[in-house]
């Protein structure tokens, strides 16, 4: 049992201190695959920005409250601007990141795993569940 919780924590990898929000950016994807971002014009990390629709304002809480729903997310910073998750598979945990931009009236994301090469698209395909979830619900007539 011991050598199995060390072989998880070990697959968590550690928190990066360089993450965050500097200067309405966030921090920038490394070569390796499994990275996606919002704010990066290289096709292979670039994801779309989450589009508001609403009050900005509202609109992050909003996504804030998605987020606390989801069973494999963990807020581990908050501001009114800014959003940093931990999102958890079964062996890894991987960073998430959520920065509204008021003018551009959009949550620009970033998702990034700790260790490893490739992530086999888990990055870009949760951060597409997560825009499912945040998507407004159309009503048909």
């Amino acid at each position: 049992m011991i050598i199995l919780s060390s072989l998880l924590a070990a697959c968590a990898g550690e928190r990066s201190p360089n993450l965050g929000a500097k200067e309405g950016r966030l921090t920038a994807c490394p070569s390796s695959p499994n990275c996606v971002s919002s704010q990066t014009s290289d096709e292979r990390h670039r994801i779309a920005p989450l589009s508001l629709n609403g009050v900005p304002d509202a609109e992050f809480a909003r996504l804030k409250q998605i987020l606390a729903r989801r069973n494999d997310t963990k807020v581990i910073e908050e501001s009114l601007v800014y959003l940093r998750v931990e999102l958890r598979t079964t062996l890894f945990v991987d960073d998430g990141e959520f920065l509204l931009d008021r003018v551009g009236r959009v949550i620009n994301v970033r998702s990034a795993s700790r260790l490893g090469y490739s992530d086999l698209g888990k990055n870009r395909s949760r951060m597409e569940e997560i825009r499912s979830e945040f998507s407004p619900v159309e009503v048909k007539p």
